[in-house]
């Protein structure tokens, strides 16, 4: 699964274009490297947001196409 369509279906960013977006200014990085739209996220990958002074690391759990609002934060852990 791209990286934009995962940080929407699990909801980390609640809009694809704004992911994706992200993922052209540098605010995503994974496995410590920063990160295009198109990367192919697997499962066990790090994942890094960066929201101004804020970031966000959470490892992957699971990837689905399409999962309900409830179970979404299930499909990753917070790390830091």
């Amino acid at each position: 699964m791209r990286l934009d369509k995962y940080l929407k279906v699990s909801r980390i960013i609640k809009r694809r274009t704004v992911a994706n977006d992200a993922c052209d200014a540098d605010h995503i990085s994974v496995n410590g490297r920063v990160a295009k739209a198109s990367y192919d996220v697997k499962v066990g990958d790090v994942i890094e947001v960066s929201f101004g002074q804020r970031r966000l690391k959470v490892r992957v759990l699971s990837v689905k196409d399409t999962v309900a609002k409830a179970d979404a934060a299930g499909m990753y852990e917070i790390i830091e």
